[in-house]
């Protein structure tokens, strides 16, 4: 049989395979307007500030991907681009130095594309101004912006420095909740929270409207409510259907996992098997229950993959943990099962054997059982955050040290805070870098992507792991090599 020919610019069936177009978001001026008093509404622990997250830490984020992605675009070319004379037009959307990369692809781009179509550009003033409650004349006004301004207002909320006519939508540089790829198709997010209906509007506009997608149109799938959804109480929200692509991954051409957390319900894993089943998309999809915390979110908090027999996880879902192996007699019959009783809960559906579901106990059985069953290995490598020692675990899985990004296999993104994870993996065999070493080593000549090998580049930190995310969330994969 003649093997299925890989789509040009859209096709993802693995989290690990080398990564090849992806869509980023690079911080706007709308983050540098959050205040304290609104910050948990729009899904903030704190208030961050925007010159250095950019300048410091995700123009390093920007470097990384254009040298792993698109060469081209930034080697031997660092030390002119942040020249204090540029002005970092090299990273801003709207500025005629902006590096225009088709790899690493700018959601702000592609949002001035459609806004060019007179039409498109009509629909979505309406529908933007309707979910934001505008008056007439700002619904008027905004129609008379050029794309590129309107693009830059849709995202920040600002006409200028001093005037906004929208709440901004800072949760926008996490482009992996907006949507997934799963093999050819799209997923679309249904946000859980009002702070980011907009950027869901905005992103579905994009995938039906914009050139790049019209090849996979018909494979852009979103999720129906359940039927008079709106007629539930309160008590009854998990008929609500919520999903975002922090809950999502594809960790083989057939394999999917959904998580149902804070952000995603079980009616979204629900309609999600059933679509997904009935479209053949994939022939297994796993739901990983996890508790409703802040302090997880979603399933990429807790765990990601960094090869295919090995993983990033926290402990308190291990084998160990959920035996309670550590705890004497007495503290296992006055605790019980901690872990279980607040929430973790597997279960793993076949589209052809749909009734016959299996349950994992542990996170870490499940991870074991993807990476022999699914990929082929023979033996499994768990890396714990923190090391697995308390309280370094939960300290630094706040910190993301779960939510790692894979350029390639072995090659992943994650913060440089992460000391004990850190020491973790270097047990395990992995180089750590700096992303400052390794773009000197890439621009000199005496290292490059191709030559990396199982190495964790550590990026810096401060101010993005205030956000409350890592580089999994911030990226959403359009193409990756199969593995």
């Amino acid at each position: 049989m003649a093997k299925k020919k890989t789509p040009e610019n859209i096709f993802v069936n693995s989290e690990i395979g080398t990564l090849k177009r992806l869509l980023v978001h690079s911080p706007d001026s709308g983050l540098g307007k959050v205040v304290p008093s609104k910050a948990q509404d729009w899904l903030f622990e704190d208030i961050v500030h925007l010159e250095t997250i950019r300048r410091d830490e995700y123009d390093y984020y920007t470097k990384i991907l254009l040298y792993f992605l698109d060469p081209e675009k930034i080697k031997g070319k660092i030390a002119e681009v942040d020249h204090p004379a540029k002005q970092r037009g090299f990273y801003k959307p709207d500025n005629k130095d902006y590096f225009h990369s088709d790899k690493v692809i700018e959601i702000q781009m592609l949002l001035a594309d459609i806004l060019k179509m007179p039409d498109i550009k009509l629909k979505l003033v309406a529908s933007v101004c309707a979910i934001e409650g505008c008056s007439y004349e700002t619904q008027m006004q905004l129609l008379q912006f050029p794309s590129t301004i309107l693009a830059k207002v849709f995202i920040s909320g600002s006409i200028s420095e001093q005037s906004m006519i929208f709440p901004p939508i800072p949760n926008f540089i996490f482009t992996r909740d907006i949507g997934i790829v799963i093999n050819d198709h799209i997923l679309l997010n249904k946000p859980a929270k009002q702070a980011r209906t907009r950027e869901a509007l905005l992103m579905k506009y994009i995938f039906f409207n914009h050139p790049y997608f019209e090849h996979i149109r018909d494979n852009v799938i979103e999720l129906p409510e359940a039927h008079l959804h709106f007629l539930n109480p309160r008590e009854g929200e998990d008929r609500k259907v919520t999903l975002e692509g922090g809950d999502v991954m594809v960790v083989s051409k057939d394999h999917l996992l959904i998580g149902v957390s804070e952000r995603t319900s079980w009616e979204a894993a629900h309609q999600a098997i059933k679509i997904l089943f009935e479209k053949k998309v994939v022939k297994k999809i796993t739901v990983v229950k996890i508790p409703r915390k802040r302090d997880y979110m979603h399933i990429d908090t807790v765990f990601t993959q960094v090869k295919k027999n090995t993983w990033v996880m926290l402990g308190n879902f291990s084998r160990k943990a959920i035996l309670m192996e550590d705890a004497d007699h007495v503290q296992r019959i006055l605790e019980g099962n901690p872990i279980k009783s607040n929430g973790l809960k597997i279960i793993q559906f076949r589209s052809k054997e749909i009734d016959k579901p299996v349950y994992f106990d542990s996170l870490e059985d499940l991870l074991s059982d993807i990476s022999i069953k699914d990929l082929g290995c023979k033996d499994v490598n768990i890396i714990f955050s923190g090391d697995n020692v308390f309280p370094y675990d939960a300290r630094e899985q706040w910190t993301d040290s779960c939510n790692l990004l894979a350029l390639k296999e072995g090659v992943v993104l994650g913060y440089d805070r992460n000391d004990k994870t850190l020491e973790a993996f270097k047990k395990a065999g992995f180089s750590v870098i700096g992303v400052k070493e390794l773009l000197d080593k890439f621009e000199n000549g005496t290292s490059s992507p191709d030559k990396l090998k199982d190495t964790f580049i550590t990026m810096p930190s401060a101010e993005l792991s205030r956000a409350r995310g890592g580089f999994h969330c911030m990226s959403m994969p359009l193409l990756r090599e199969e593995v």
